[in-house]
């Protein structure tokens, strides 16, 4: 149990997914597993083999009759679920709509599953809040910016995946951040996301007591990443920690916001500290996105292209043909990750 904890394992909840037999809502919320959890069964061959499936921290949902996901305007009584992302297997997920869907319409055609110039709709186009693509068995969403706005989706997006019974889910957030020490359009492979203090952590505000969060993310997948990214060979690519700060001025130690209390010397100063404790870029969304991920016992990754370096400057100069260029490079490396593990390269 974290320092501060307020959420138990023993709440978690578990349902298996694929081909199994469906439980009832009943049988589903009785079973109690722990984040990380997975099921046994029997392949055609005999041998024994694993499913993961996503966990639900919250008994309270057992109450429920129906789940009305406001923020996608979908629902567990207006919206066959399993039908719909049953098949899910990759998630990615990015701040911007219109980047998501060009995305989702750049992995079908990595696939093999869409014509070229054809429509994806926006499964959420009942909201203007989030939008939502997918193509076989990915599934692309977009989560706005800053660490409220990403929470908001992963809790909808988390019961989604529950909902339909998934298993076997990686989720990928791909963006764009702030770099430390690295030349502009460089990717970096979050290892850890830290604060401001280079704790690697998420604290939380929860019925007025501070809740502490780890904030790890999976190792092993961070590594495939990057071996993918060997394979690819066309931009360079790091492993580091990522900050995850409250906001894009003061937070991130800018000179140009509307308030700044702090002379470039102490901004300078504050930036080598953060690179030699590991932080190799910045951005605004990657605490929670781990935090919420390992409390479902998801496997997940965080790919952002660096757009400038920090130490260098704080405003972005590059043109906006530079710019698109470097923003292609994580979907880039997920879709070559994505096409990997389905046996298409």
């Amino acid at each position: 149990k974290e320092k501060g904890e307020s959420v138990s394992n023993e709440t978690c909840l578990s349902v298996a997914g694929g081909p199994v037999a469906v439980p009832t809502t009943e049988q589903r919320y009785k079973t109690y597993m722990a984040p990380g959890s997975s099921s046994e069964k029997k392949t055609d061959d005999g041998h024994a083999s694993k499913e993961n499936f996503i966990h639900l921290c919250n008994p309270h949902l057992e109450k429920m009759k129906e789940d009305i996901l406001y923020h996608f305007a979908l629902g567990t009584g207006t919206h066959d679920f399993p039908t719909l992302f049953g098949d899910v297997k990759f998630v990615c997920v990015g701040g911007s709509p219109s980047r998501m869907k060009a995305f989702i319409a750049y992995i079908a055609e990595e696939l093999g599953l869409g014509s070229p110039g054809c429509d994806y709709p926006n499964i959420c186009a009942g909201t203007d809040r989030y939008a939502m693509y997918k193509v076989g068995p990915v599934l692309s969403v977009s989560h706005g910016m800053g660490i409220p706005s990403i929470s908001i989706m992963l809790h909808e997006l988390i019961k989604l995946l529950y909902h339909a019974k998934c298993s076997d889910i990686t989720i990928i957030r791909i963006g764009t951040s702030g770099g430390i020490g690295l030349e502009p359009g460089s990717v970096v492979i979050t290892r850890q996301s830290v604060d401001a203090t280079f704790k690697p952590q998420l604290e939380q505000v929860v019925l007025g007591k501070t809740v502490i969060r780890s904030t790890n993310l999976d190792e092993q997948l961070a590594k495939e990443l990057m071996q993918c990214s060997k394979e690819i060979g066309q931009f360079n690519t790091v492993i580091g920690n990522t900050m995850c700060t409250l906001d894009f001025y003061e937070g991130q130690g800018r000179l140009d916001g509307a308030i700044c209390l702090y002379d470039e010397e102490e901004k300078l100063q504050y930036l080598k500290n953060a690179y030699e404790s590991g932080v190799r870029n910045i951005e605004m969304e990657s605490s929670v996105f781990a935090a919420m991920c390992n409390l479902s016992g998801v496997k997940a990754a965080v790919v952002c292209v660096t757009l400038l370096n920090r130490l260098e400057g704080d405003q972005i100069t590059s043109s906006h043909d530079v710019l698109v260029e470097y923003q292609q490079r994580p979907q880039k490396l997920v879709g070559y990750f994505i096409k990997k593990s389905l046996g298409k390269v």
